[in-house]
């Protein structure tokens, strides 16, 4: 995995305020960043600071207030094939075996094959995922990181140039969560896709990405961009070297500014000041 350098995504000075019954409320301000092609980017901040709302913007689901997000130099105007988002809650259809699962997307008229390339894409999955023995076994069935894997095999079956993941790994325990992000990697050395991320690990930030945008408390906005300094392919080594834990240290100390920033917005905004 390696980005060319063009961008494929720009935030460009990205405003987001919802209405609220005291006023406007501010959770993303003034964001500017590009994602490039081949680019693994990863979002790190307190929780509820906005990062979430972030990525939203670029799937589609919703729309900044002020400034652009940009796809190849169009504004985001909706959801679209070409972005797969992938959710912590699993997102299976518990109705679907697994097959169906995987199949599901690919027979929806934006990404519709004919069965026989179904057929196929679906056997390509399950043999990549670990999950051909249960092809025909129910969501209710799986493990948790199982329903991960069929979750990820859901969004890579319908081929998306962008993989979109909000916290996909957080409900798993620390074993699964490791084997999962390994995963993640052999199959991105493979299919190679551009990859934004929203994580609270800033392990898991390190180890996955090329770059890592920290945010503040909300309202969002860009406090520090880091390069990640390893290079693809990755392994559990690189825990253990010291570039690696001067990174966390650093990180770490940039997240938990933040958390103290966000604690201290204890008095309630009162919005007609």
């Amino acid at each position: 995995m390696s980005a060319s350098g063009l961008p494929r995504v720009r935030f460009d000075h990205v405003t987001l305020a919802f209405d609220t019954p005291k006023g406007l409320l501010p959770v993303v301000e003034d964001v500017s960043y590009d994602i490039r092609e081949g680019d693994f980017v990863a979002v790190i901040g307190p929780s509820g600071c906005g990062k979430t709302t972030m990525m939203n913007m670029l799937a589609g689901f919703q729309a900044p207030t002020a400034g652009r997000v940009l796809l190849d130099g169009r504004p985001v105007t909706g959801p679209g094939p070409d972005r797969g988002v992938m959710f912590q809650e699993y997102g299976v259809f518990p109705w679907l075996t697994v097959e169906e699962n995987i199949a599901f997307g690919l027979t929806l008229k934006a990404n519709r094959v004919p069965a026989r390339e179904r057929a196929e894409i679906c056997r390509r999955y399950l043999d990549l995922m670990g999950l051909a023995a249960f092809a025909q076994s129910y969501p209710k069935h799986l493990s948790g990181g199982m329903r991960q894997r069929l979750a990820l095999a859901r969004a890579y079956a319908v081929r998306p140039q962008f993989l979109l993941m909000d916290e996909p790994f957080g409900a798993l325990d620390a074993q699964t969560r490791s084997n999962m992000q390994n995963l993640l990697l052999e199959i991105l050395a493979v299919e190679r896709k551009t990859v934004m991320l929203i994580t609270h690990s800033v392990e898991e930030a390190i180890y996955l990405a090329s770059r890592i945008v920290i945010v503040t408390a909300r309202p969002a906005r860009v406090r520090e961009i880091v390069e990640v300094p390893f290079g693809y392919p990755r392994d559990e080594a690189i825990h253990e070297r010291p570039e690696f834990g001067e990174l966390r240290s650093h990180i770490r100390d940039l997240v938990m500014d933040e958390y103290r920033a966000q604690q201290g917005q204890v008095r309630p905004v009162s919005f007609s000041e």
